[in-house]
Order: C-alpha cells, then sequence, then structure tokens
C-alpha cells in the first residue's frame, strides 16, 4: 500500500538548503510547543501500541503476506524513494505499513496519508524553497523546523499518524541518551520534524520533556523496526550517500565523509534482515531545489526500483505467497515478464 504525495522534499529543502555540499548528513528536526504546532488540537507526535497486528486491518485480505516498505535517511537522495514507490505501485506492490527516517519518514509519510505516486512526484516538483525554509539563530542550530512541520501536515490532511490509511511509523532519535524512538502517533508533522532534524543545523524538536534530532544517525534504513513490527517480508531503499563518491579535498567534505562512513555501516548491519534491498544509483549530488535536480533522482529510483522487480517476485514464491497475488512473476534470464501469473 504506497500512495500519493511528495511533501517530503519540502522538507528536506530546508535541511539541503543549508547543507549545500553536504547532503549526505542525517537530517532531523522539530521543536515541539502549542505555538509551534501545525494543528493545535493534535496529540504530540507519540509510541503507542509497538506492534500491531496488521492481519486485522481493513486492507488485508486473508492470506497475503504482511509488507513493509522501509524508507532509509539520505538527504536531497529522498526524491529516489518517489521512483521506488512509483514502480511498486504501477506493479501491484503496496505496503501494510511504512517505516521512515529523515527523508524516508517525509515521502513515508505523505504517501501513507491516502497520496498516489503521480501525486507525489507533483508534489517534488512543484515544492519550493519558502515552503519549508524558516531560519532562526539560536545555540543548538538555524534551521527551527517550523516550516517543515506545518508543511507535512498540510500535505497529510492533517491527520495524525494513527489514523494513516497505511499505517507510518516514524524513527527518531532522542538526543539525551541517543536512543532509537519510533513515532506511531500524534502530530505527523511533529514526528517528521523530529526524524530530520540535523543536529547543529535544525534546533531539536521538543515533544513533552524530550529533544529529538535525526533518525538517521541510529537507524538510516530501519529494517529491524519492521522486522520488529511484524513484517513478513521488507522491502528496503537504501538512499544513503556511498563513501567512495564523496569529495574529501576540504574540511566540509571530510565531515561528510564521516557521517557517511558510519552510516554505511550501521545500515550495512540492518539491511541483512530485508528481503529486497533497491538502492538507486545516486553517486551525482543534486541540490533539493534543482528541479531538473528532482526529476533525475527520481528516475534514479525508477531504475532501481526496476531492477528488483525479478528479485521481489522470487521472494514472494520462495515464501509461498505467489498464489492470488497480482505481482507478475519476471522470468530472470529471458528478461520477460510470465503474464499468467500475475498478481
Amino acid at each position: 500500500m504506497l500512495n500519493k504525495n511528495l511533501g517530503f522534499i519540502s522538507v528536506m529543502g530546508a535541511v539541503m538548503l543549508t547543507l549545500g555540499a553536504c547532503q549526505h548528513l542525517p537530517e532531523q528536526h522539530q521543536r515541539v510547543s502549542s505555538q509551534l504546532m501545525a494543528t493545535p488540537a493534535m496529540a504530540e507526535a507519540s509510541q503507542q501500541n509497538a506492534r500491531m497486528n496488521f492481519k486485522t486491518l481493513p486492507q488485508y485480505t486473508g492470506q497475503d503476506p504482511v509488507i513493509a516498505l522501509v524508507l532509509g535517511s539520505g538527504g536531497a537522495r529522498g526524491y529516489a524513494h518517489i521512483g521506488v514507490i512509483e514502480v511498486l505501485e504501477q506493479n501491484g506492490i503496496r505496503p501494510d505499513f511504512i517505516v521512515g527516517t529523515s527523508a524516508g519518514s517525509i515521502v513515508g509519510s505523505i504517501y501513507a496519508s491516502g497520496k498516489s505516486a503521480h501525486e507525489l512526484r507533483q508534489i517534488a516538483l512543484n515544492m519550493k524553497a519558502n515552503d519549508v525554509r524558516d531560519i532562526k539563530l539560536d545555540m543548538k542550530g538555524f534551521f527551527d523546523g517550523k516550516k517543515v512541520e506545518n508543511y507535512v501536515n498540510t500535505q497529510v490532511n492533517q491527520l495524525p499518524l494513527e489514523q494513516m490509511p497505511i499505517p507510518m511509523y516514524v524513527v527518531a532519535t532522542e538526543l539525551k541518551q541517543g536512543k532509537k524512538v519510533v513515532f506511531n502517533a500524534g502530530n505527523t508533522g511533529q514526528a517528521v520534524r523530529a526524524s530530520v532534524s540535523i543536529p547543529s543545523m535544525f534546533i531539536p524538536t521538543r515533544i513533552a520533556d524530550a529533544e529529538y534530532v535525526d533518525g538517521g544517525l541510529v537507524s538510516p534504513v530501519p529494517v529491524n523496526v519492521a522486522r520488529e513490527l511484524g513484517a513478513d517480508i521488507v522491502i528496503a531503499v537504501d538512499i544513503l550517500a556511498q563513501p567512495m563518491y564523496t569529495e574529501t579535498s576540504h574540511v566540509w567534505g571530510l565531515f561528510n565523509q564521516n557521517i557517511n562512513i558510519m552510516q554505511k555501516h550501521l545500515a550495512q548491519e540492518e539491511l541483512k534482515h530485508a528481503d529486497i534491498v533497491i538502492q538507486p544509483d545516486l553517486r551525482e549530488k543534486a541540490h533539493i531545489f534543482d528541479v531538473q535536480g528532482r526529476e533525475a533522482t527520481m528516475q534514479a529510483g525508477v531504475v532501481a526500483a526496476y531492477g528488483k522487480l525479478g528479485q521481489i517476485s522470487q521472494v514472494y514464491q520462495h515464501k509461498g505467497y505467489a498464489d492470488g497475488h497480482r505481482i507478475q512473476t519476471y522470468n530472470l534470464q529471458q528478461n520477460t515478464v510470465d503474464t499468467h501469473s500475475g498478481r
């Protein structure tokens, strides 16, 4: 169940604009108070019912596997998530729930709210810097994050996380203890704001009595969360910057490389537990507000996802879920589609 809209890009816009040459950094931020909340009546983001019985949900059809779509962190590379979602949606592969970190939390939340992949693409292309960028000088950062929160809540039609048509889980890092937190209830924009709050760039997001920052610091591609929630099949999208392509001839590049190396090793451990790993070729840097760059990044997601359709089909068959599904069975040797076994 992947569905409609791209507001994630606006959030990433705020993040990436500040990053400039450093879009490899994790994204995160949000400060919570009644004045900052996009919808004052909406409860603060929180974690409730850590594990859900997805087989009791309306969309569950009986024998279907529970599919989790995991969308990782990666700054402006987050546009690639949209391309991946387009291909999955076109091939009848819809997640039962979504787990997102940083950039992935933006795209995932908007999609989970009921938007289609086409709508996500249009949102991405239409996003402007002023939609999500709000500068505020503070000892803890220089981006406030309020616009990110408001933008996301607007894109999801003010739906709190627990009311999303597709259950959505947003990963952030609790700053004081450095622990992973998974939001699945309350203010969606606030949870996303926390998940994209890059330390030292965004003022940490305060929720209740705690401060939260980028979820990519502890779980850049949160596969383990999906497994803990009960997924039968995990499709993970890894858009992290690859250290081998990072410019290290200056201080800013070296700083980026430190982050990239740490995130790569964290992600490698979690990706071992995914059934399908989609890794778009994103070695070229793109600015968050460059329309051509957005389109190229989305296309990279499209190409990478098409390349994994055969593997997805094999996973379905291996786990005994081939019959009755609309997913097509791809013949890897001949590169053809076995139409009689379509889902």
